[in-house]
């Protein structure tokens, strides 16, 4: 499993031109569901993005969760995390999860979030969506649960 982890200020989903999710101060997760990804996975990426320290302390460092400075979470499904471009010019998708697995593990992200008490919104998944967002720092980090990066 793959995630995208921006700390953003503000950020919004808007599929065929209805907002279906919208969140302040938290955490914009594109997240990429892999063909042989379980729920150890799962777990792994969870506890990670709940966890991920990167929202400023007292001191300016970076050393607080979206959990501490009580952030939401933007859950958007993003199959394209598992492209391959390594050979040629348009990229494979064939490490990436049948839409059945895809779709059940984004949601079991989402439940699992919020049944932490973290505020998840997310978009529609494998629907054409617009996402818009500040990304504050900027700051991006990537995860992946076979700790390739």
């Amino acid at each position: 499993m793959r995630a995208v982890v921006q700390r953003i200020t503000t950020g919004k989903v808007i599929v065929e031109n209805e907002v279906v999710g919208e969140i302040g101060k938290g955490l914009l997760v594109y997240l990429g569901v892999g063909e042989d990804d379980t729920e150890a996975d799962l777990d792994y990426i969870v506890n990670k993005v709940a966890g991920l320290r990167i929202f400023e302390d007292e001191n300016e460092k970076m050393n607080l969760s979206v959990q501490d400075v009580e952030g939401d979470i933007l859950a958007i499904s993003q199959f394209t995390l598992y492209g391959d471009a390594r050979k040629g010019k348009r990229p494979s998708f064939t490490d990436a999860a049948s839409p059945q697995v895809g779709d059940q593990l984004y949601r079991k992200f989402i439940d699992r979030t919020t049944k932490m008490g973290i505020k998840t919104q997310s978009g529609v998944f494998g629907a054409h969506m617009m996402v818009e967002y500040v990304n504050d720092g900027p700051v991006t980090i990537l995860l992946d649960s076979t700790k390739l990066f």
